[in-house]
Formats: C-alpha cells, sequence, structure tokens
C-alpha cells in the first residue's frame, strides 16, 4: 500500500496583506481626487444649487463601507485585468481632460470610472454588482452642463410659480405673478434656480432612490413605481417650499425670506418631500394589500 501525501495546507493570508492592494489604491486616489474636492468645496458646493454635493459624496461612501467586509473577501473573487485597466485609462483620460480644461462633467464623473476600474482590478465583476448602487448615487454629485440646466429650468419654475401662485390666491392671498416673480403685498419675490431648478429635482431623485435602496422592496413593479413618482413629488415639494418662502416674506418681511428661515425653507423642501414619498410608499402598499386580498378572495 502506497502512501498518499497530503497537499500541505496553504498559508492564511494576513489582513494586512489583504489590506495592502486596497491601501495602496486608496491613496493614489485620495492624490488624483483632492485637488478636485478642494476645488469643489471652495466653489461649486459651496452654492445652493450644489450644495448636495458633499452629502452624496458622504452617503456613497457609507454604503461603499457597508459593503467592505465583501469587497475583502477573496472566494467569489475573479479579478478583471483587461477591463480594470481599460476602465482606469480611460477615466484617467477624462480626468486630466476636465481638470485642464474645466470641465467637471468629465473631471468628476472620471471619479466612478476609476472606482469601477480598482474594484475590477483587485476583485472582479460580481464585487462591482455589490457596490453598484453606491456608484450609479455618485451620479448626482456629477455637476450638470449648464446648457441643460438652464434648458430645463426655465420651464419647471414658471410651472412652480404658477402653482404657487394659484394655490395662495385661492386661500385669500393678494398675489400675483409676472413670470417667475411672485408679487405678494408690498414683496417682490423672484423663483430662483436654486428653488425650482434642476438640481434639486436630482437632489430629490436621490432622495427617493435612496429611501428605495434602504427599504429594499422585492417588488419590481413597486420599485419602478415609486421612482416614477418621485419626479412630480419633486415638483410637489418645490411648490411648498415656495409658498412657505412667500409667506414668511408676507408675514415678517423681506429680511426674514432671504435670510435664514430661507434656509429653513430647504430644510422644508427636503422634509415635505420624504414626506410625499413615504405617504407615496404607504398608499401603494394599501393599493397591493387590496389587490391582492381581492385575489385571495
Amino acid at each position: 500500500m502506497t502512501a498518499v501525501e497530503s497537499p500541505a495546507p496553504q498559508p492564511a493570508v494576513s489582513d494586512r496583506a489583504l489590506l495592502t492592494p486596497w491601501l495602496i489604491m486608496a491613496g493614489g486616489l485620495l492624490l488624483l481626487y483632492l485637488p478636485t474636492i478642494y476645488s469643489l468645496f471652495n466653489g461649486l458646493w459651496s452654492t445652493d444649487d450644489q450644495g448636495h454635493g458633499p452629502i452624496v459624496l458622504a452617503i456613497a461612501s457609507w454604503l461603499i463601507y457597508k459593503r467592505w467586509p465583501e469587497l475583502q473577501s477573496r472566494e467569489l473573487a475573479q479579478p478583471c485585468p483587461v477591463w480594470g485597466w481599460s476602465f482606469l485609462v480611460i477615466s484617467g483620460l477624462a480626468y486630466a481632460l476636465g481638470r485642464s480644461q474645466g470641465i467637471w462633467i468629465f473631471e468628476v464623473g472620471s471619479a466612478i470610472g476609476v472606482l469601477v476600474g480598482i474594484v475590477l482590478l483587485l476583485r472582479g465583476a460580481r464585487h462591482v454588482r455589490m457596490i453598484g448602487f453606491a456608484l450609479f448615487f455618485l451620479f448626482f454629485m456629477i455637476p450638470l452642463p449648464g446648457a441643460v440646466v438652464d434648458a430645463m429650468t426655465q420651464p419647471m419654475k414658471m410651472a412652480v410659480s404658477y402653482v404657487a401662485e394659484a394655490v395662495l390666491y385661492a386661500a385669500g392671498y393678494p398675489i400675483s405673478r409676472t413670470g417667475v416673480i411672485l408679487q405678494i403685498g408690498p414683496y417682490q419675490l423672484l423663483v430662483a434656480d436654486a428653488c425650482a431648478g434642476m438640481h434639486t429635482l436630482f437632489t430629490l431623485e436621490a432622495l427617493g432612490l435612496l429611501y428605495l435602496n434602504m427599504v429594499k422592496y422585492a417588488s419590481l413593479a413597486r420599485n419602478i413605481t415609486l421612482a416614477i413618482l418621485i419626479v412630480p413629488i419633486s415638483f410637489a415639494a418645490n411648490v411648498i417650499r415656495v409658498i412657505v418662502l412667500t409667506l414668511v416674506t408676507f408675514y415678517l418681511g423681506d429680511e426674514a425670506g432671504q435670510g435664514f428661515l430661507h434656509g429653513f425653507a430647504g430644510m422644508v423642501l427636503f422634509m415635505s418631500a420624504l414626506m410625499l414619498i413615504i405617504g407615496a410608499d404607504t398608499l401603494i402598499r394599501i393599493v397591493v394589500a387590496r389587490v391582492e386580498k381581492r385575489r385571495a378572495a
């Protein structure tokens, strides 16, 4: 009888060895994008239109951190070096073009491609899908081209102004409208881009999709329905914000409307949007429950 040699036990991979490639990649990522983040904080992110940028970045980072133990796992890893390097090279060129020419959509958007390339190199496509929502969420951080924003913002401001005027007039307030300018009593208010623009719509859409990701409904139809409803919900939230600002100005004066309470109206926007999303979700749940009950009967 011949003895069969058992295979030598494989040495366990230390935590440091698992972490080293990620630390190297993270260091390179920080060196590349810290100047961009600094420029954003001192530029676009300090404005009302793009003030949601740091919040989106923080939430996306938290979502990736939640999946960190799975990202470290090597059991399902199938690195894709060809695709990984392709993403890194193309994203690097986009970053260089955006940084040198001041094109934010390329400079900021390239970060998503770089992250995808890193994960493809170290783990593979399956791990990219693990953080797919976080990567998708980062798209809401990318500044939109000014021409697109201007073309779509004006009709939105007109519609919000019209509805706000109609609601307040029906409530008995002395209000009139000329374009996007509301006249209430002795005060005039301009419905600005920050109050009813594309940036606000994108921010509220991000809020709604984050809500969907957190509740994790199994029904695809329910998720799609709620995602579609986020658009009219964001419009309604903008109307509520403009009405609140108008009433604050009417009762407390122009300084109150343009000062601290203007920022508070921004909180009203997001709180009302969140409550409307939860309300719409509750209504959908009731309807679905009734339909299922009828089918069971």
